[in-house]
């Protein structure tokens, strides 16, 4: 059973919603990779379309684009995803993931290309009366 929780950002409202999906749609994902364009209706979001932008795995490393594969490495890097900057040029050694989504990936990071018909984020009354 796979089951993967879906973080969605609205880059026009500038918010995000937690969705998560099971089984045949989860298993849409696997095999896609960090910058790849989905489409909402795999996913029951009709009229939808998404970009991968990143994930973390059941640890909670995260996944990074130029690392590649299903795998978790040790890398060197100066400054990115996982990476927290402690010195100008300072090289740390961090465990990420593979930029590949695999069944160990608890959670992957979406951003909206182009709007369905139904709304993924209902606006609270209040903010509705504040506009």
């Amino acid at each position: 059973m796979v089951s993967i929780k879906l973080v969605i950002a609205d880059s026009k409202m500038g918010k995000c919603v937690q969705k998560e999906v099971k089984d045949a749609q989860a298993s849409v994902l696997l095999g896609k990779k960090v910058n790849d364009m989905i489409s909402g209706d795999l996913l029951g979001f009709a009229g939808y379309e998404f970009q991968i932008t990143g994930g973390s795995d059941y640890c909670g490393f995260p996944m990074r684009a130029d690392v590649q594969g299903p795998v978790r490495k040790r890398i060197l890097a100066v400054e990115g995803i996982g990476i927290k900057k402690i010195g100008r040029g300072t090289k740390q050694r961090k465990t990420v993931c593979g930029n590949t989504i695999h069944d160990k990936i608890s959670q992957v990071n979406l951003k909206i290309l182009k709007h369905g018909t139904e709304k993924l984020i209902e606006e609270k009354a209040e903010e509705k009366a504040a506009a």
